[in-house]
C-alpha cells in the first residue's frame, strides 16, 4: 500500500513538473507584442470622422459651417502622397482642404486669392502684413474625382510658403504653361474639424 502511494505522489510530481514546462515553453514561445504608435488611436476620427478618408459627397463642419466635398484631387510625388478637397457650401462659399499625413495629419483650409502679382521664388515673401517664407516646392501628378473643374488627370507644379501662426500662402500651376493660382492658407487644429463620411459601404 505504501508503495501504490509513493508512486502516485510520484506520479502527480512529475505530471506537475511536465504542466509547469510546457506552460513555460509557451511562454518563451510567445512573441512579443510589436511597438504600437501612442499617437495612432483612432478615438478622434470615430468622433469627428477620418480626414484620410474623405471623398465627394461627404460633408465637413468647421467654423460653424456646413461645407459638401463635391471633388478631390489626389496627388502624388515619388512616393508621397496628399489630397485637395473643393467644398462648397451651396451659398457661394467656396474652399478647398488640403490633407497630408507627413506621418501626422495635416489639414489646411485655403481661399483663393485674386487681383495679386506676387509670384512665386523669392526666399520670403509678404500678403497683407504677414512675413512667408518658402516652405517646399516641386511638381506632382494628380487624379481629380467628381467635381473639380480640371482635367482627370494632369501635373501640378507649386511652391508654398509658411507664416507664423499656421498661416500659409501657395502657389500652383496646373500643366507646364499654365499661370500660378495663388491661395492663402490656415493650419487647422484637428478638433475644429468633424467629417461625416457618406455612403459607406
Amino acid at each position: 500500500m505504501t508503495l501504490v502511494v509513493l508512486l502516485l505522489i510520484v506520479a502527480a510530481a512529475v505530471l506537475a513538473w511536465w504542466l509547469w514546462r510546457k506552460n513555460n515553453r509557451k511562454n518563451e514561445a510567445a512573441p512579443r507584442p510589436a511597438p504600437v504608435d501612442p499617437f495612432a488611436d483612432a478615438d478622434t476620427d470615430v468622433l469627428r470622422g477620418d480626414p484620410k478618408r474623405l471623398k465627394a459627397a461627404d460633408l465637413v463642419e468647421l467654423y460653424g459651417k456646413t461645407l459638401a466635398v463635391r471633388g478631390t484631387l489626389r496627388l502624388s510625388e515619388g512616393d508621397y502622397h496628399w489630397a485637395e478637397h473643393f467644398l462648397d457650401t451651396g451659398t457661394g462659399v467656396k474652399r478647398w482642404l488640403s490633407v497630408e499625413a507627413d506621418p501626422d495629419v495635416e489639414m489646411v483650409l485655403w481661399e483663393e486669392v485674386t487681383d495679386t502679382d506676387l509670384q512665386p521664388g523669392p526666399r520670403e515673401l509678404s500678403h497683407e502684413g504677414v512675413s512667408f517664407k518658402s516652405d517646399e516646392k516641386g511638381t506632382a501628378k494628380y487624379v481629380s474625382e467628381a467635381t473639380t473643374g480640371l482635367a482627370p488627370t494632369g501635373t501640378l507644379r507649386y511652391h508654398d510658403y509658411a507664416g507664423a501662426d499656421g498661416q500659409k500662402l501657395s502657389f500652383e500651376a496646373f500643366g507646364d504653361d499654365a499661370k500660378w493660382e495663388v491661395a492663402k492658407g490656415l493650419t487647422l487644429d484637428r478638433n475644429q474639424v468633424t467629417i461625416y463620411h457618406q455612403n459607406e459601404s
